[in-house]
């Protein structure tokens, strides 16, 4: 018996991450006008921004079912495997009422944890649990640690533009439009689960002073722990500006190269291109 890892396209894993560590994925669907599509199945992050920017409407997102999971959770007992689920906030998402609703069936078998988190920040919960696996312990431990870990877990981003969170009806087209003329660049976080504004910046460059001086805020990185860097759209022209900047945040203290995440449809819809995301374990 193994501990079969699983979670949803939301997590923003990388191919050679999930095949490397036989992780399975529940797909979250996204609706343009022209149909539907399954996030990691037939819509990449490249082909989603191209369909983004191109589409007069803004597309909407649907959460992973029941029965998507319970095939991967009947897939994963049928083979002798426990399971551990790290599933998209549900303060964000029906995605993790869809999981507890399989797994009501595999009590003992199946372990669902709420990252409170999404995209990068519930990528590293899930590189954590890889982690935790590689060390032994089992499936129920795994997600006790989760448990405790995930309230440790830090996720950061700046935004390019007010427009998309204008689209959605995250914010005033007021608000938007006064951003737009003053350059304004919003920072917004993941706190207790949900997405809240937590700063703001005129320009590209304060607001990547800006995100340094959060990542420090809220206590510094634990550099034992995953760390990922994250950019939304087609050019990671900002994503390298972001990296030259914060050099010495990173460079000589993770081993090998940075991390870094091509974020998809779920918050790229929110977010729009042009964003950075940091995200961490924070240090003790």
């Amino acid at each position: 018996m193994s501990i079969r890892i699983i979670t949803d396209s939301a997590a923003d894993l990388g191919e050679a991450f999930v095949s490397d560590h036989e992780v399975r994925i529940a797909p979250l669907r996204t609706i343009f006008p022209d149909g539907e599509y399954l996030q990691g199945v037939n819509l990449t992050a490249e082909q989603f921004y191209e369909k983004l920017i191109e589409s007069t409407e803004v597309p909407r997102t649907s959460q992973a079912t029941p029965y998507d999971f319970e095939c991967l959770f009947e897939e994963a007992v049928a083979a002798g495997d426990d399971v551990v689920a790290i599933i998209l906030s549900s303060k964000l998402s029906g995605t993790y009422n869809s999981a507890m609703t399989a797994a009501q069936s595999y009590e003992g078998r199946v372990f669902v944890v709420d990252s409170l988190s999404v995209t990068i920040g519930q990528q590293i919960l899930v590189e954590r649990a890889v982690q935790l696996r590689e060390e032994g312990l089992n499936a129920a431990e795994i997600a006790q640690k989760l448990e405790i870990e995930k309230n440790q877990l830090v996720v950061i981003a700046a935004l390019d533009t007010l427009e998309y969170l204008k689209k959605g009806g995250r914010v005033s087209s007021a608000v938007a439009i006064a951003g737009g003329i003053l350059n304004i660049k919003p920072v917004i976080g993941i706190v207790d689960g949900a997405v809240e504004l937590v700063g703001k910046a005129r320009g590209s460059k304060q607001s990547n002073n800006l995100l340094r001086t959060k990542v420090f805020e809220a206590g510094g990185i634990d550099y034992s722990r995953p760390i990922r860097i994250g950019y939304t759209g087609l050019s990671d022209s900002i994503l390298k500006k972001y990296l030259r900047d914060s050099a010495d945040l990173y460079e000589g203290r993770i081993e090998g190269e940075i991390p870094v995440t091509h974020i998809g449809a779920v918050i790229g819809t929110h977010a729009g291109p042009g964003a950075v995301a940091v995200s961490f374990f924070r240090a003790e």
